[in-house]
């Protein structure tokens, strides 16, 4: 499977419907259909937004929260006036859930907990929907959220200009988006990035637990290992990394995201929870553990960083295991292991960092990721 970074993943099955009566564009669901629902809701005090330099920042664009590729098609085969007027003709109609739904709704999940620990603490996930839409589609942004009952007040409309500036602004942790050029931009700026992709096949995932898969080589780490395997081969890297297996490796552009992963776990440590966190955390790599395993682990170890889970895979497909691992979200830097992660219905999403981004991949290998 080869893709271009935005363009939608195709697999055998069809995604099941996580909300049948929200429109991904080809359905007529109307915002009145929760009406009674969120008459109700009103009626409950949300939460107040935490400060952005307390929070845990996660800007996500609406292209990968919510479903929107025929207003995407609008755009592009009749341009900005028609794509306004047809979003602002359809703004009862709720976008139907996209692939970093379940990511989102995770952290909200953790949030609650948060809150029922620590009442007035400000260290929360704080989620910024970004878009670089006009204003006039705010409205039916702020339907879909109110429909699907997600509590983001925080938005960043452009019209149509980066938000890479705006990202630094809110101390941005994260950033999810579509748009894999934005996604590169944003990564040079020293901000965890990734881009995602629709699947149609997506396996159910935890409601009370988030978890978070990540690469180990230019994911984590920075890709030094990963430079000598393509430059010199997987005997040389091997070599590399037994004569350096005390030497830290220097940290990757997610490196960031996962201490601040690391901090929230460990306010559920000191309250006994340990064994039952609603944070978990995995490293799935095609390192092989005897040979250069050691490495990896030890910087983890010098960083300060707990990783609940390590897969070193030798080579073997992350497919199944991240199959059997239902993540949230999974960072990896090829895309070739996205697509594998897509088509065993895994949420996976490609950072464009590092050497592997200017070589092919070459199979039967079990050097470095």
């Amino acid at each position: 499977m080869s893709l271009d970074p935005v363009q939608v993943m195709k697999v055998q099955d069809p995604m099941p419907s996580t909300c049948p009566s929200a429109s991904n564009g080809d359905s007529q669901a109307s915002w009145d259909d929760s009406k009674d629902i969120h008459e109700n809701e009103d009626s409950t005090k949300k939460p107040k937004s935490p400060k952005p330099e307390n929070a845990v920042t996660i800007a996500v664009s609406s292209r990968v929260l919510f479903r929107t590729e025929k207003e995407q098609k609008v755009f592009e085969q009749k341009g900005i006036e028609e794509y306004l007027r047809y979003q602002v003709e359809h703004e009862n109609e709720p976008f139907a859930p996209g692939p970093a739904f379940p990511f989102v709704k995770a952290l909200e999940a953790v949030n609650s907990r948060l809150r029922e620990l620590y009442p007035d603490s400000e260290e929360l996930f704080d989620i910024v929907l970004v878009t670089y839409n006009h204003a006039h589609v705010g409205i039916r942004l702020i339907n879909t959220i109110n429909y699907h009952n997600l509590f983001i007040e925080r938005f960043c409309m452009t019209g149509g200009s980066s938000p890479i500036g705006y990202l630094k602004a809110w101390h941005t942790n994260l950033y999810l988006s579509a748009d894999a050029e934005k996604v590169r931009e944003a990564l040079v700026e020293g901000i965890a990035a990734a881009t995602m992709f629709m699947s149609e096949k997506q396996i159910e995932v935890s409601e009370t637990q988030l978890r978070v898969a990540f690469d180990g080589d230019a994911v984590l780490f920075s890709d030094e290992s990963e430079r000598i395997f393509k430059a010199h081969g997987l005997d040389k890297f091997f070599e590399h990394e037994r004569e350096n297996e005390n030497r830290l490796l220097d940290h990757g552009p997610l490196k960031g995201f996962l201490e601040v992963l690391g901090k929230l776990q460990k306010k559920f440590y000191a309250k006994g929870h340990r064994l039952d966190c609603p944070i978990r955390t995995y490293l799935v790599t095609a390192r092989s553990a005897a040979s250069s395993g050691i490495r990896a682990l030890k910087t983890l170890r010098a960083w300060g960083l707990e990783m609940d889970e390590a897969l070193f895979l030798a080579g073997a497909p992350k497919g199944p295991m991240l199959e059997k691992i239902r993540p949230h979200i999974y960072f990896d830097d090829q895309m070739f292991h996205v697509e594998g992660a897509a088509e065993m219905g895994a949420i996976a999403a490609h950072v464009p960092y590092g050497i592997a981004q200017k070589y092919p991949h070459i199979k039967s290998t079990n050097a470095g990721k």
